[in-house]
């Protein structure tokens, strides 16, 4: 019993560290910074890569067609080899509804060492680019938003300096798995990338949420968006760090009028989601995977099964270190939950929900080294050549 008092020890001081020492991930406070409105407003041009799209973009698109923005604001939606029929039915949603110009445009197949997406954006930004737009708004098809949505975002851009603002838009959490997996898909994402420290500048950190990015031009040309990052599956993170690298200021934080219509009602659909990009996320490194399973397993793992074998092996230190590192972590999940309107009894059902992810983690890998790399949509994309 002494070593496994001694490791649930080591989880508990984890977690204590977590809970002081990550950027305060667990708060979910951080929104769109203070903001006046300009005096003049900017052009934007709004940039939606779609492939496959036809079923969500009735509840997404008809929400950037109506925004209410005092400048001009166009939108280009980038048909990526779609088969059902996305494009038409992005053409009639304009007609019908009318409001923002909406161009629906084609690349083709992307070329060796893009992916799909990325080469939908570059071609989305080369049609805007004739525009001479000061800022991109770049947003998938499932995204819907509220009017007030890009008028919002540029005033925070315009009145914090920002080269880049992204909002983590709030995802569709209606069936059980959704109710189960998705807050904590969030919650995952902002241990890792801290909100605080995203917007601090010197510090290394950087994402966005490719959902929702405001990007200004000019940022985009000084880092090479797109070019730059042509073969990254998780483009969203990789925008980031090459705007950040170039000297451009970031910001990200959660979405209040911001949401995903996308549904994910099975544990598949959600599986296959995380499973696609995790080991990418890992950069291909069976190094970094194997630490990475043994840290989710002494975080996330060791408090209750600490717990329950102090209990039955009557080890009171055990237990109790056990209770106490399962008690912070259920308490640091419960922002999240309540800004996903969730109940609270999902919280000490967060290790289950990580184990879920630790295997998705493996199957990525397991994919990986089958040779199937990370699929989207009928596409396989193999993992980017280091030499």
């Amino acid at each position: 019993m002494d070593v496994v008092v001694w490791i649930t020890a080591a989880s508990l001081a984890a977690w204590l560290w977590l809970l002081l020492c990550q950027g305060f991930f667990w708060r979910t406070d951080l929104r769109l910074p203070p903001r006046t409105e300009p005096g003049s407003w900017p052009d934007v041009c709004i940039v939606v890569p779609a492939r496959d799209e036809a079923e969500v973009l009735p509840d997404s698109l008809p929400s950037l067609l109506a925004q209410d923005y005092p400048g001009r604001a166009e939108i280009f939606l980038v048909d990526d080899g779609s088969s059902d029929g996305t494009g038409e039915v992005a053409r009639t949603l304009s007609e019908r509804f009318g409001g923002l110009p909406l161009t629906v445009d084609s690349p083709g197949e992307p070329p060796a060492g893009w992916t799909g997406k990325l080469w939908a954006v570059r071609h989305g930004i080369g049609l805007a680019r004739a525009r001479d737009p000061e800022f991109l708004l770049l947003t998938d098809a499932d995204i819907a938003h509220e009017p007030d949505s890009l008028r919002e975002l540029v005033a925070a851009a315009r009145t914090g300096g920002f080269d880049l603002v992204s909002q983590m838009a709030r995802l569709r959490v209606e069936s059980v798995w959704e109710r189960l997996v998705v807050p904590a898909f969030v919650y995952f994402f902002a241990q890792l990338y801290p909100f605080r420290w995203i917007t601090r500048q010197g510090a290394r950190t950087a994402a966005a949420a490719g959902g929702c990015v405001l990007l200004r031009t000019e940022a985009a040309e000084r880092a090479r968006i797109p070019d730059a990052i042509r073969q990254a599956v998780i483009d969203d993170v990789s925008l980031a760090r090459a705007v950040k690298r170039s000297g451009g200021r970031i910001w990200l934080g959660l979405a209040e009028r911001v949401d995903s219509v996308r549904p994910y009602p099975r544990l598949a659909d959600l599986w296959r989601m995380v499973s696609r990009s995790a080991y990418a996320q890992l950069r291909h490194n069976p190094l970094v995977l194997l630490a990475t399973v043994l840290g989710l397993a002494l975080v996330y793992l060791v408090p209750p099964a600490a717990l329950f074998v102090g209990l039955f092996a009557d080890s009171a230190p055990a237990a109790l270190l056990g209770a106490l590192a399962w008690a912070v972590m259920a308490g640091t999940y419960i922002p999240m939950l309540r800004y996903y309107r969730q109940t609270l009894w999902l919280a000490p059902l967060l290790p289950f929900t990580a184990l879920l992810y630790l295997l998705m983690t493996v199957d990525s890998a397991v994919q990986h080294y089958r040779g199937q790399g990370a699929a989207w949509k009928g596409r396989t994309y193999a993992a980017p050549d280091r030499g």
